[in-house]
């Protein structure tokens, strides 16, 4: 099993994320999203499965200074946002084969690793 987590090194639950695979000899593939951005089709594919709304961190310091807390998002809007500003996405981004995940989600990942 191999996992690849979408995130930026600064980010406390991506930071997380690495360590629970790491302690359970789990290989990762750490893609920064400073460094690199998510592609526009690995985007998509997450927001085939939870919508963009989910991909969207609207808690995050970026979401505020873009004043975006104070506007309405329409669903189309949201993706090409979040190709442009990867700063705006809910990390950590995990994906195993077709296995997805959004944000920290120790119980699901549990269930991957079971498998």
């Amino acid at each position: 099993m191999e996992v690849q987590v979408f995130g930026t090194k600064s980010c406390a639950e991506t930071r997380k994320a690495l360590r629970f695979f790491k302690e359970r000899r789990i290989r990762t593939h750490f893609v920064d999203l400073k460094e690199r951005p998510a592609s526009a089709g690995e985007l998509k594919r997450f927001a085939q499965k939870f919508g963009s709304g989910a991909l969207l961190d609207r808690e995050g310091k970026r979401f505020r200074e873009r004043g975006l807390h104070a506007a309405h998002l329409p669903e189309a809007r949201i993706l090409p946002l979040l190709e442009d500003e990867p700063a705006l996405l809910a990390t950590p981004l995990l994906r195993s084969g077709n296995l997805l995940a959004v944000g920290w989600n120790e119980a699901q990942w549990r269930e991957w690793t079971a498998a």
